[in-house]
């Protein structure tokens, strides 16, 4: 039985089952609480699809921990709306609709990844973009005592944020412009391990601003166990350093779904 601590994200794992029934098979494994990026086509979903992705949750009995805002099309490469000047209307049209379910659900943990460089517009008009944006949602979360989190991202050359410090210069930003403070960093062990962040002394610096955490092994982003990641020791150092959240499962099955949460028991 998995412990309470970990949680499924349910948009890369049981992908061989549809979208609606994983919370049900996160539960049928053993875990009590799930994660999603973005589940919709659109920023805007409709009124029906919305109330069957909380019904799919609700009726699972598990607790929503963590949801994306809307990130633009992730396979063709997208990475976030936040800092993308042309979409600012579409990631602030999806604010409420994010922070909505969320509320509903006692979901408290929103990523808003921040987006790749674009051309036809400066890195500076970006950044001030993004923070203006994050500010707006951060301070809406607030209303229910939620955070927005910001990430490191691997494997996209024109995302910006690779390293744990790149979030917090972000972080203070926004606080410094604006006073708003309920941002978090998400510490993603898989993003920023690729990057040729030093782990351990990202944890040990900046423990007081990781408000979630995920993980999947390296270099492959499977299961722990399959890669260079040491996961145990990371896990052991979170701990030390104070952090008693959820870990998020964000890895791809290198086998079956099931036989992936081995390491766990």
């Amino acid at each position: 039985m998995p412990s309470a601590r970990f949680a499924v994200n349910c948009s890369i794992l049981f992908t061989e089952l549809p979208l609606l029934e994983r919370p049900a098979a996160a539960k049928a494994a053993g875990f009590d609480a799930v994660e999603f990026w973005w589940p919709f086509d659109t920023h805007l979903p409709g009124d029906a699809e919305v109330d069957a992705f909380e019904r799919a949750i609700s009726d699972a009995g598990v607790q929503l921990i963590g949801l994306n805002f809307a990130a633009g099309d992730m396979p063709a490469g997208d990475r976030g709306l936040v800092s993308w000047p042309q979409r600012a209307l579409e990631f602030r049209d999806n604010i409420p609709v994010t922070l909505g379910i969320g509320e509903r659900l006692g979901c408290r943990a929103f990523n808003a990844l921040y987006g790749n460089r674009v051309e036809g517009f400066s890195p500076e008009a970006q950044d001030e973009l993004a923070a203006a944006n994050l500010a707006l949602a951060a301070t809406a979360a607030a209303d229910f005592g939620g955070v927005v989190l910001v990430e490191p991202v691997s494997g996209a050359d024109r995302y910006p944020l690779r390293t744990a410090a790149d979030v917090v210069r972000v972080i203070d930003r926004v606080a410094a412009e604006s006073g708003v403070t309920g941002l978090g960093l998400l510490l993603d062990l898989y993003h920023l391990t690729v990057n040729g962040d030093d782990v351990p002394a990202a944890i040990a610096a900046y423990a007081d601003r990781i408000a979630h955490v995920q993980l999947a092994d390296a270099p492959g982003r499977n299961e722990p166990g399959t890669g260079k990641i040491p996961v145990d020791q990371h896990l052991a150092e979170l701990a030390t350093a104070g952090y008693a959240g959820w870990i998020a499962l964000e890895y791809k099955p290198s086998g079956s779904t099931a036989e992936s949460f081995d390491w766990i028991r």
